[in-house]
């Protein structure tokens, strides 16, 4: 029997929604398709358990088919010369950049580089600067890390030309996660531009200026307010480029992202793709020309849990697929044991692994925005576009980033977000895997390097309600 021909003689009934609603609701068996299908995000956006494909659904693609994304490995190791090993292991191994985070900074989660130029000299000391992506995690010293780290290439003799960085400053980014400023916001302002135009002559390329998201994120925010809030902060940095009477068509390729990816994996992939269609429209409404999204990703600190932290590895994994195929340029996975403290290199290697299978055996940047014209993404992508853009109008409204941030209207928002969803896990309507169920009888111990943990320091000239990075297992006090 020639089974080819036999199928191809079967006729197979045109798919279509209401052929399949009428056998939903049928193994349904009386429930409605809303109360047992259809979930909402935290901005109360609706998701559909199918919708039909949207073809006019695409995006410009950040890199070509077949160009994979910058593996980074987060440096942030108090010792100098253990973080130099770090460093060097992690490249001979297979990353292609390194984030450098340092004590202070608002992703830091309490350990972090020395924040010093001679650090940052040790710790870079053999890395092949020419053929690795450097990126400062913002914090308090960025502009006096940017002048380190120029003077460090300077000493070293390294064509400009050659180099992919990211300086990673945000002033709204430090306000917000500390709580203060070290100068007035109107002091702030003036003396950016001077300091903008003094780098932008040096010709070097990459991001100086950074819209992090992760922040807001970290302390709770729905996507829309995380989105809204980096675009609050982007717009901000085009005005200081403005000031600095920098032409913002060159101006604007400067201007960088960095956000946090979850294990919510479709709502991650909408996210980064509701960011670059964001910038899009933000560049189109200040008459400058099209310039792409430079997106950095980091898997998202407040999911991981201390409890049974290895069901980390796989929220982690999600993340991680959901920023490649999101568009990410570069992406960033937290160690799993994280949560427990500075992560030995283990956890580090299995961080780095997880970005180079997806890359090297599961080849995800094969096709670039493959979740173009997916009913489901596209909806989810064009909502959250405009849950974001409502996000932003209403900060600008407040008088801009910094502004809102010093009144604390932004921080209102996100904590009243963050504490309903903690409701929600409290109540048993959301589970975390080894957490709230399927929990542990006994847990292992957890192998992490000694550290010292360092308070943030606390003086300001300005000060703002501070946004803490905490984890969902912190606040619904289920962790172990």
């Amino acid at each position: 029997m020639n089974l080819a021909r036999v199928l191809g003689e079967i006729e197979f009934p045109t798919a279509n929604r209401d052929l399949w609603q009428a056998l939903a609701e049928k193994t349904l068996a009386g429930q409605s398709l809303d109360a047992a299908l259809v979930s909402h995000t935290d901005d109360g956006i609706r998701i559909d358990p199918i919708l039909e494909r949207d073809p006019t659904g695409s995006l410009e693609p950040r890199k070509l088919p077949g160009a994979p994304w910058t593996v980074v490995q987060r440096v942030d190791d108090p010792d100098p010369a253990r973080a130099n090993r770090q460093v060097l292991e992690d490249i001979e191994q297979g990353a292609t950049g390194l984030s450098l985070v340092f004590e202070g900074a608002p992703n830091a989660f309490g350990c972090g580089l020395p924040a010093s130029a001679e650090a940052l000299e040790f710790v870079l000391a053999e890395v092949p600067l020419a053929r690795t992506y450097i990126r400062l995690d913002v914090h308090p010293a960025s502009r006096a890390a940017a002048d380190w780290l120029v003077a460090l290439l300077g000493r070293r003799r390294i064509d400009p030309a050659k180099l992919n960085l990211s300086f990673g400053i945000d002033p709204a980014a430090i306000f917000g996660s500390t709580g203060r400023l070290a100068m007035s916001i109107e002091a702030l302002q003036a003396s950016m531009p001077p300091s903008l135009a003094h780098f932008f002559a040096l010709g070097i390329p990459g991001v100086l200026l950074e819209a992090d998201g992760r922040v807001y994120h970290n302390a709770g925010a729905t996507e829309a307010q995380e989105l809204g809030a980096m675009l609050a902060s982007a717009a901000a940095h085009l005005r200081l480029f403005e000031d600095a009477r920098q032409a913002l068509v060159y101006a604007s390729p400067h201007i960088g992202f960095a956000t946090s990816a979850d294990q919510d994996q479709f709502v991650s992939i909408a996210k980064l793709r509701a960011l670059r269609k964001l910038w899009a429209r933000l560049l189109e409404v200040c008459s400058i020309p099209p310039s792409p999204a430079t997106i950095h990703a980091e898997t998202s600190w407040r999911m991981m849990t201390a409890a049974d932290p290895e069901t980390n590895i796989l929220r982690s994994t999600i993340a991680c697929f959901a920023a490649a195929v999101g568009g990410a340029d570069s992406i960033s996975v937290l160690p799993h044991t994280i949560s427990h403290g500075l992560p030995t290199g283990f956890a580090r290697r299995i961080a780095r692994n997880t970005q180079l299978v997806a890359a090297s055996e599961s080849h995800l940047d094969f096709v670039a925005d493959p979740s173009s014209g997916s009913g489901s993404i596209e909806a989810l992508t064009d909502a959250l576009c405009e849950k974001a853009w409502d996000e932003f109008r209403a900060v600008e409204s407040e008088g801009g980033i910094l502004r809102s941030l010093a009144d604390g209207k932004l921080q209102r928002r996100i904590v009243e977000a963050r504490d309903e969803r903690v409701g929600n896990f409290r109540a048993g309507e959301r589970q975390i895997v080894g957490t709230t169920i399927y929990r542990l009888a006994s847990e292992k111990p957890v192998e992490t390097l000694a550290a010292e943990k360092r308070p943030m320091p606390t003086d300001g000239a300005v000060h703002c309600p501070k946004l803490e990075a905490l984890r969902i297992d912190q606040l619904i006090g289920n962790q172990s």
